[in-house]
């Protein structure tokens, strides 16, 4: 029966598992990635994938860290420089722009899987750390001083500290007993990559319907991807339409800056579920990204807060190890759940509102709500600390989410948080 033994164990090898084991391997651990299903090669003629991600400013700022932004810059990435968002029931609307915050851009989208691939891509340039594709981890054993995860295969693999980063159904928090709350949305999203009559936008929009929000996310060249909340029935209803017939629901229910749709290029469904784990962390184990945490994603926010969980936990983990402290103990991991749990909690309280108080017709809210986004477009100083928020520049962050380069956390440690 193989045995093998590192440092550091990463159960999945998404983009928050990849991104965690490219800081750690940079910084001298020895990490193990786990991954179901490596992505396929990027080819530039195929059709954007529907699963794309709003990168903010300091999620670039930790793929600029490892190495991983210039190797998703050479594939493709959609800058947006504007955001628009209104209520469809009012006249309340909000305008964002980066020249607020005196950046070039708000953020890219980015289809994850070339995230993914971009950091996998760095991880195969690493001696200290090795991807394992298809193991599936079975049974977990937590020791004095180190984990044992035994994987189907029959495999085992030994850690000082085990990372769960498989996604919202992830196995590892299963094996490891961390219980969660989680409850449905009531209403599913509908996504469509289109080929548009418009060319290449810098601009995301959101419209609040009584049905639930209607967006736009630019992609490169003359495409977009199209978001449709609704009802879970109106949601069956349009998969069940041919390309024509949607393209016309499209261009009938959407705002008139959506233009002329010219081919659906690819289209999906899912449901909306929030889930939050009551422990971030157990001994020896820690949970990153969906694994510890699911948010609305009308605001686009769920890949950048897992991508601060990366930088947070690798913060952690290295001044620990400078400190000489044991990294899987519980006294260092709690730091880290310190750090980003009220941070993940109030996104996903900021996302409920949003939800909740955009949906009612009555006319007592609907004043409120215009009124809210009126003063929002009126009140610079508020607009620009919604932005900063949005972006990622807000305080106690983790260095890394600044780009700072990986060098400057050798012999200085980071920050910690008793």
């Amino acid at each position: 029966m193989e045995s093998m033994s590192c440092d550091v164990l990463v159960v999945g090898g998404g983009m928050v598992g990849a991104a965690i084991a490219a800081v750690l391997g940079q910084t001298g651990f020895e990490v193990i990635v786990l991954e179901k299903h490596l992505p396929a090669p990027f080819d530039a003629q195929s059709a954007h994938d529907l699963r794309v991600s709003a990168l903010s400013l300091s999620s670039q700022g930790v793929l600029e860290a490892v190495g991983a932004w210039p190797r998703l810059a050479a594939m493709r990435i959609c800058p947006f420089r504007r955001m628009r968002v209104w209520d469809q029931g009012g006249r309340g609307e909000t305008n964002f722009d980066a020249a607020l915050l005196g950046e070039p851009v708000l953020g890219h989208i980015v289809e994850n899987r070339l995230v993914q691939q971009a950091l996998l891509d760095v991880l195969r340039e690493l001696d200290t750390v090795r991807v394992i594709e298809g193991a599936v981890p079975e049974r977990l054993e937590v020791g004095a001083e180190q984990a044992i995860v035994h994987l189907t295969d029959g495999r085992r693999l030994r850690a000082r500290l085990v990372v769960g980063a498989d996604g919202a159904g992830s196995r590892l928090r299963e094996l490891a007993g961390l219980g969660m709350s989680a409850r449905d949305y009531d209403m599913h999203a509908f996504v469509a990559s289109v080929r548009t009559a418009q060319g290449q936008q810098d601009i995301t929009w959101q419209r609040f319907t009584p049905q639930g929000p209607q967006a736009l996310l630019p992609l490169g060249g003359p495409h977009a991807s199209l978001v449709w909340y609704d009802t879970p029935a109106t949601v069956a209803r349009l998969e069940q339409l041919d390309d024509e017939a949607l393209i016309d629901t499209f261009e009938r229910h959407f705002p008139s800056e959506l233009g002329r749709i010219e081919a659906i290029e690819r289209r999906g469904h899912f449901a909306l579920r929030r889930m939050h784990v009551h422990d971030y962390v157990a001994p020896r184990v820690a949970l990153a990204g969906d694994a510890a945490h699911t948010i609305h994603p009308l605001a686009g926010q769920g890949v950048n807060l897992g991508f601060l969980d990366a930088a947070a936990l690798a913060e952690v983990i290295h001044t620990a190890r400078t400190e000489g402290r044991d990294i899987g103990s519980m006294r260092v991991l709690r730091r880290y759940e310190r750090w980003r749990k009220a941070d993940n909690h109030l996104m996903q309280t900021g996302m409920d509102v949003f939800h909740h108080v955009f949906r009612p017709q009555n006319l007592p809210l609907r004043l409120v709500r215009n009124l809210g986004l009126t003063l929002a477009e009126r009140l610079k100083p508020i607009k620009a600390l919604s932005l900063r928020h949005a972006t990622g520049r807000r305080p106690f962050l983790p260095r890394l989410a600044y780009g700072l380069a990986l060098e400057s956390l050798e012999g200085r440690g980071a920050p910690c948080l008793e």
